[in-house]
């Protein structure tokens, strides 16, 4: 009996712990996952470069207005750029980028404040993100070298030819951009394993922006439209990507931008067209590139004092090669650029002539230092209103150094 007893408690025992645990698992199961939470998604970087470019120097009246406020006389250490970048995918066809810089001018004699470089989101309509819009202020898909970000561009300063397009390549739109899966990873790798990319903007893209470029009004009731073809392949080694690309619109001229004594159209409305090609090869180990373009803009007329509608014309070449050892690269490069034509984003829309040639060395210490020196031979013809027969010639040894974070 005692026997009987033992074992029916025993069985009972068994069945409440049995109970106990089958009740734990369920309520474990009944727990819902956790989603990724959008902020764990974000990811934060950015740059900074200090510069000199007094050494060497033969002429201080020598200077870039576009490429660099600290040529010349009165120039010293510069802070050129100092940006921080937040990007993240916070969805999964949602992408945002914004990109604000803390060495922003906002006069000759007030310098560093912040300003917005990049405020963009990208919207994909398929489950790879081939097809997306992308709706913000953003770069401007026009050029290789444009769109090129100036942490991994080799010389200091993008081209006057290309560049003289858009101030600072951005501009507030909405841009349409197609690229296969296959060959947006070639854009990310081409960045990723230095060989000195612009980033994705897709083989093909399109797009409508207000055309007064970035962090200025809008002037006028015209929308510019742009439209851009570009294609990495393969030759054994080497990674080659051409390009075309064009746009058009009106530009129209600021009135705090003409002199007085400068007689504009009667609306200060100018035809601002323009269509370029690009070759890229990128360095492995030799690299080239070169863009070419020609098109139609205001430029000044010293000669009559008054903003035409003019032809321009410029590009650049540029050679390269990559070393590496280790955990270190450098990369000597060489380029002659050409521009002939108007700046519609300078005074007066002033008149240019541009011929240059510099050789220079980036060295990358490692991935959160590097270091560029380049000699620039310059030869520039800059004319408006106030700056007539304005032909300078001149060298200089150009420094920068840049930390990565």
């Amino acid at each position: 009996m005692k026997i009987f007893k033992a074992l029916l408690l025993a069985v009972i025992t068994c069945n409440q712990i049995n109970a106990q645990e089958t009740k734990s698992t369920e309520v474990v199961q009944e727990q819902p996952k956790k989603n990724k939470e959008w902020f764990n998604s974000i990811s934060v970087r950015g740059y900074v470069q200090v510069r000199y470019n007094r050494l060497l120097e033969t002429n201080p009246d020598l200077g870039c207005e576009q490429c660099d406020k600290s040529w010349g006389d009165n120039g010293g250490f510069f802070l050129r750029r100092a940006r921080v970048v937040f990007s993240g995918q916070v969805y999964k066809n949602v992408y945002f980028y914004l990109q604000p810089d803390f060495a922003t001018s906002a006069s000759s004699t007030s310098l560093h404040f912040g300003q917005i470089r990049d405020a963009y989101f990208d919207i994909g309509f398929d489950s790879k993100n081939e097809y997306r819009l992308r709706v913000g202020q953003s770069k401007i898909p026009y050029g290789f070298e444009n769109l090129q970000s100036s942490s991994n561009r080799l010389p200091l300063d993008r081209n006057d030819g290309i560049n003289s397009a858009f101030a600072n390549e951005r501009d507030l739109g909405a841009f349409f951009m197609w690229a296969p899966e296959r060959i947006r990873k070639v854009y990310s790798s081409v960045v990723k394993n230095n060989y000195k990319g612009s980033g994705d903007y897709g083989v093909f893209a399109f797009g409508a922006f207000n055309g007064q470029t970035a962090n200025k009004p809008e002037l006028n009731n015209n929308l510019h439209v742009v439209a851009r073809v570009s294609y990495p392949f393969e030759i054994g080694d080497q990674l080659i990507e051409p390009g075309i690309q064009a746009y058009s619109g009106r530009w129209a001229m600021p009135s705090s931008s003409v002199n007085s004594g400068v007689t504009t159209t009667h609306d200060g409305n100018y035809t601002d067209q323009r269509a370029a090609a690009s070759v890229i090869v990128y360095p492995k180990p030799f690299g080239f590139q070169a863009e070419y373009n020609i098109g139609k803009g205001p430029e000044f007329n010293k000669e009559t004092n008054t903003i035409e509608t003019k032809s321009l014309e410029g590009g650049y070449a540029m050679m390269s090669y990559r070393i590496q050892h280790n955990d270190q690269y450098i990369f000597p490069f060489a380029r002659y650029q050409y521009y002939n034509g108007g700046k519609k984003h300078e005074t007066d829309a002033r008149s240019y002539k541009v011929n240059d040639v510099e050789l220079g060395v980036e060295w990358q210490i490692n991935k959160h230092l590097e270091v560029v020196a380049m000699y620039t031979i310059s030869d520039r013809k800059y004319e408006d209103f106030k700056l007539r027969d304005n032909h300078q010639k001149g060298n200089l040894l150009r420094l920068q150094a840049q930390v990565n974070f």
